[in-house]
């Protein structure tokens, strides 16, 4: 699945072809994605300008006067940029059409990703519990430890949990955990706020090496261009159980936590 680091490069890539141009139509080809397409809302803007493209979570957000078009790329989605009037495929369920003769498509051959209407001056449902982002200043040691305090989940499973931070998917927390030696099975009001200070740090370290590096490809995520990113190079324990460790050697141990892979060291990890 795209998580922050991937969505980010996603902003950024669609930003410059997008930004301040003016909406001419849409062309859905699927109304039914995870949610159904709200077509009378999308509708209602054409003739408005873009003017700003934003990112909530893992939610895009194509701002207008009139408020704001989210989408989420769910499991294997991808936004293009096609300026050379390629026709559609299988998978390609929505197309924003621009003035400057530029589609920006959806491709989403599981359609668990979505496209919905932020009324102005409103908030979406599904953002309105969302907690800060991770490379804000909002999420700082002080957060977090009080996020923690007394609470017995482990660690990897509160830094995923969105109400508490957005963003950190399973990739990013396990090689967070795994830079800033901590058990991702330990309690999370077990850590002193020393050491929840390091994995602070080292989750934005993590998060804007994977941005800077276009995210993670491990299956299905492409730019917006069609390329894939190139972070699993840098990964040093997902994916990777049962290998050596790269600061020990000894045997990376592969556990689920919640319903999902984790890895770690039993001995650089406590």
């Amino acid at each position: 699945m795209p998580e922050l680091p991937e969505v980010e490069t996603t902003r950024s890539g669609i930003a410059p072809y997008v930004a301040q141009q003016i909406i001419t139509g849409w062309d859905i080809r699927q109304p039914q994605l995870r949610w159904a397409v709200p077509v009378e809302s999308l509708q209602s803007i054409v003739g408005e300008v873009i003017t700003s493209v934003g990112r909530r979570g893992k939610y895009l957000m194509l701002n207008t006067p009139k408020g704001c078009v989210l989408v989420h790329l769910g499991m294997s989605g991808s936004l293009r940029v096609i300026s050379d009037g390629r026709e559609p495929g299988k998978h390609d369920h929505v197309d924003l059409l621009l003035r400057d003769g530029v589609c920006l498509r959806l491709t989403d051959p599981r359609r668990f990703g979505a496209v919905l209407w932020q009324p102005l001056g409103e908030t979406h449902p599904l953002l309105s519990h969302l907690g800060p982002e991770p490379l804000s200043d909002a999420f700082d040691t002080v957060y977090l430890s009080n996020q923690a305090k007394n609470r017995s989940v482990a660690i990897k499973q509160l830094i995923m949990n969105s109400r508490v931070v957005v963003g950190v998917g399973n990739i990013y927390a396990n090689e967070a955990l795994f830079a800033a030696g901590i058990d991702p099975r330990r309690a999370a009001g077990k850590i002193s706020s020393a050491r929840i200070a390091i994995l602070v740090s080292e989750i934005k370290k993590v998060l804007s090496r994977a941005i800077e590096q276009g995210g993670t490809t491990l299956k299905d995520f492409v730019d917006s261009q069609g390329k894939p990113g190139y972070f699993q190079q840098s990964l040093n324990v997902y994916g990777c159980g049962g290998a050596p460790c790269p600061q020990c050697g000894k045997r990376l141990k592969e556990v689920r936590l919640g319903q999902r892979s984790t890895v770690f060291c039993s001995f650089c990890q406590r």
